[in-house]
């Protein structure tokens, strides 16, 4: 998932160097929204890890 963060970050940077404003927002958007998905999961399987009683 953060792949496809990643890459809509890369999409709205050439949209926005190339002009295209929609474009860029948008893709900025959705690699916003998918960057705090992560994030949450991410954080999410970090408590239940250390509810198991496992180290890292």
């Amino acid at each position: 998932m953060l792949w496809w963060a990643l890459t809509f970050f890369v999409i709205a940077i050439v949209a926005a160097v190339f002009g295209f404003g929609g474009i860029a927002s948008a893709s900025a958007g959705i690699a916003q929204v998918l960057f705090v998905i992560f994030l949450v999961l991410f954080i999410v399987a970090m408590i239940a890890r250390a509810v198991r009683g496992r180290t890292p």
